[in-house]
């Protein structure tokens, strides 16, 4: 008499997904993370650098002050005629608008502190020089 087996179904290899996708979770979290999403618009300028430097976090006009002394505003070329009406337009009615010079490292300090004069002279209640952190 013959005898037949039963066949059985071959054993299905299962990978566990569940310590796959924590750690794609993980490596997302982390990336997300360190990543800086920060970009700076304008020209193209090397900031003095500082130890106590901190980042700006409100509102502000950013005026760019190339190494040839030039300023910039929304990568505009302004002349320092114009600055004044500009910014006055810019600032408004707002008393206590923040005002960045991000000058390059190797302007003359004299067009730098022109440009703050004349930032001053528009109404702008607080100025600001940009700095790189020292590392």
């Amino acid at each position: 008499m013959p005898i037949h087996r039963k066949k059985r179904a071959p054993y299905e290899i299962k990978m566990p997904l569940t310590s796959l996708i924590d750690i794609v979770f993980l490596l997302l979290i982390y990336f997300l993370l360190t990543t800086n999403f920060l970009v700076d618009e304008g020209i193209k300028i090397k900031l003095p650098q500082a130890k106590a430097s901190a980042p700006q976090t409100e509102q502000e006009i950013t005026i760019f002050v190339d190494s040839n002394g030039q300023a910039f505003i929304a990568g505009q070329q302004v002349v320092l005629s114009e600055l004044y009406d500009r910014l006055k337009d810019m600032i408004g009615e707002k008393e206590d608008m923040l005002v960045v010079i991000r000058a390059d490292r190797s302007v003359i300090l004299n067009s730098a502190v022109k440009v703050m004069d004349v930032a001053k002279a528009a109404g702008a209640g607080r100025l600001c020089l940009a700095t790189e952190k020292d590392f």
